[in-house]
């Protein structure tokens, strides 16, 4: 498990994390290579016992000591800089990710347990600078929602995704500037939904609505 290179984020990721303030970018910088790693173990696993496997050393890891870890993996070394003492929340991302091995077709229990468990540790990178509102739960689960329904293949699986998204679109408000980065994926998220589940920065539209929900938190 270690040694591995540094994630390769996406662009809207790479956007939020622009407008994030120096003080939570570490940590969350760590929060979106970790949810890649994630990502790839899920997309590699032909076999729900071996992905779950991996899951599972994650999930060990991050309930040892800093001191009984591994050295030289990035992603795990980034985890003991900026997330020590708050590792469930990024235990919480493990197990949301786990549901994504749930048999297909995902049902909305899985899909629900997968996006609360990454916007847990997304609001948790967040929260140490201010305390998180309730429409910061919304933004996240659109962006999850909507970043999943772009990459699931079944068209039942992306349907449901998509219902499920917008159904947050009501609880979206304006977010304060320590949470503008949550604001860019939550609006890219919803631009998303409302095109079909389509990648978030897809269009000339994108980059636009990115900088807008940057200067104005929607």
């Amino acid at each position: 498990m270690t040694g591995s290179p540094d994630e390769i984020l996406s662009p809207e990721v790479q956007i939020a994390l622009a407008h994030t303030r120096p003080n939570v970018r570490g940590a969350l910088r760590i929060f979106f290579e970790l949810d890649a790693r994630l990502a790839r173990i899920i997309a590699a696993t032909t076999e729900p016992m071996l992905g779950q496997m991996r899951l599972a050393w994650w999930r060990d890891m991050l309930n040892n000591p800093i001191g009984e870890r591994p050295s030289g993996d990035v992603v795990l070394d980034g985890i003991g800089r900026h997330w020590e003492g708050r590792e469930p929340e990024l235990i919480a991302l493990v197990d949301g990710w786990e549901h994504m091995l749930a048999p297909a077709p995902m049902g909305e229990d899985d899909a629900v347990g997968f996006a609360k468990g990454r916007s847990a540790g997304f609001i948790a990178a967040l929260s140490a600078v201010h305390a998180p509102e309730p429409a910061w739960e919304a933004a996240a689960l659109v962006w999850a929602f909507a970043d999943m329904a772009a990459k699931v293949t079944l068209d039942e699986e992306r349907a449901l995704m998509i219902e499920l998204g917008q159904s947050q679109q009501a609880s979206r408000k304006r977010l304060p500037r320590t949470a503008r980065g949550l604001a860019v994926l939550g609006a890219l998220g919803a631009r998303a939904l409302d095109r079909g589940a389509r990648p978030l920065m897809e269009g000339r539209g994108a980059s636009l609505l990115a900088t807008r929900a940057a200067i104005f938190g929607k």
